[in-house]
């Protein structure tokens, strides 16, 4: 009886939470932070030299796991066939003579284009914004220049090192990957972790798989206007209720495209980045940790940090920790 009375006042308590989100929602206004009138990351400051000690000592195995895919010319990118945007591209600028013999020294050098938001990448603060203001009130007039943002850039965002829980929606649903255009639900999300006998807790990075990765890079079925995803109502019980730190999936946008709301076609974008401060990670290899059914493990990973960049490619590892019971 004294479990069951608990369980009622946690559920309680989190409906009371995802009631006065949805209340915040309505007002599509930015964030002030919680930590520091200068604050540019957010949520990441749930990070401290005892938190990364803390998962740092429970690493179990040796093995790692590379949570990021390749770059090459013709792979399916969101902002080129979304919004118009670069599509990725590599040349040489310098190679070694092709004749026989040639100098004694062979130099080999190359550019890449690219947006900012290609394959395995994360997502800054300055990302997105509401009525003209990013993250912690912050606005265009005060911090916006001809090379970009002067705030919450991808610069700005520090070395991530904590613990990381995969979220497998696509196994829980019995699916190779989820259909089109779906919305994951808290219910998944509660669903998939108990499947798994994984929990979370504050402070965690927390990846949802959709399955996406099953069909890259076929541009055919791996795309920006149709992917499934996190809902709103979702994003808002990892945020408010489990209060994790950092969010990423294996899709495009995180969340469910399109939108059904016709004033914001992407709220799960504008409630993370500018409302609730939470940067996130999109198009990550999350299949080889499904396989093994790694569902804990120490997350590390750090972005370039490419000053005022709206987001950055980065290289995400993982690896395995040992799994606590439950208390």
């Amino acid at each position: 009886m004294r479990r069951l009375i608990l369980r009622l006042t946690t559920l309680c308590a989190a409906l009371a939470v995802a009631g006065a989100t949805y209340a915040q929602i309505a007002t599509n206004a930015v964030g002030r932070s919680p930590w520091s009138v200068t604050d540019e990351i957010g949520t990441l400051n749930m990070m401290t030299d005892q938190s990364r000690l803390d998962v740092l000592r429970q690493i179990s195995s040796g093995k790692v796991y590379d949570l990021s895919v390749d770059l090459f010319v013709g792979m399916p990118t969101c902002c080129a066939d979304a919004f118009g945007d670069p599509a990725y591209q590599i040349w040489k600028t310098h190679e070694p003579t092709r004749k026989e013999g040639g100098a004694l020294v062979s130099h080999s050098s190359d550019t890449i284009l690219m947006n900012t938001h290609t394959g395995t990448h994360i997502d800054s603060l300055n990302h997105f914004g509401l009525h003209g203001k990013i993250w912690n009130e912050v606005s265009a007039s005060e911090a916006l220049g001809d090379r970009g943002w002067t705030k919450s850039g991808a610069d700005k965002i520090p070395p991530i090192v904590a613990r990381g829980v995969l979220v497998d929606v696509a196994a829980f649903k019995g699916v190779q990957h989820l259909p089109a255009s779906y919305a994951i639900t808290p219910a998944d999300l509660e669903g998939a972790l108990a499947r798994q006998g994984s929990e979370l807790r504050p402070g965690d990075v927390v990846l949802i798989r959709t399955g996406l990765m099953t069909v890259w890079p076929d541009k055919s079925q791996y795309q920006f206007f149709n992917q499934s995803g996190l809902s709103l109502a979702a994003a808002q019980w990892l945020v408010e209720v489990q209060q994790v730190m950092l969010l990423g999936a294996d899709n495009f946008g995180l969340e469910s495209f399109p939108s059904t709301d016709a004033e914001n076609f992407a709220p799960v974008h504008t409630y993370l980045l500018a409302e609730k401060g939470v940067p996130f990670m999109e198009v990550m290899w999350l299949e080889d940790l499904a396989k093994d059914q790694v569902y804990e493990f120490l997350f590390i990973g750090a972005p370039l940090k490419l000053r005022g960049a709206t987001g950055s490619p980065m290289r995400p590892l993982a690896i395995p920790i040992a799994a606590k019971s439950r208390s």
